[in-house]
């Protein structure tokens, strides 16, 4: 007589993993999608209007290692860019009122 084993070593597979919109979110961000189109609308061989769509979307961490950062730049956005920006234009109106009182202009 011989004995069966029922007991199963192994788990068995799985069906299709369930996966929620939180876990869809933070794998876009955590790496990132691309999404590119172009619209192009022609009348009679006559272009009349064109769009050019490219869309980045990902987390701030996952965008500057792409190295995309103009938010830090733009002065619109970023308090730290604008007073950068006067800063830059103070020395550059010191550079140009030094260079007229010694008369040596570069314009």
């Amino acid at each position: 007589m011989t004995d069966v084993d029922f007991r199963q070593s192994q788990p068995l597979a799985s069906g299709p993993q369930t996966t929620n919109l939180a876990d869809i979110l933070e794998r876009v961000l955590d790496k990132g999608i691309v999404i590119a189109g172009d619209i192009k609308i022609d009348l009679l061989d006559i272009e009349l209007l064109t769009i050019r769509l490219r869309l980045f979307v990902a987390s701030v961490d996952t965008a500057k290692k792409a190295g995309i950062d103009w938010w830090e730049t733009d002065p619109a956005l970023s308090s730290r860019a604008s007073r950068n920006a006067l800063q830059e234009e103070n020395r550059e109106l010191r550079e140009r009122l030094e260079s007229l009182e010694s008369g040596t202009s570069d314009d």
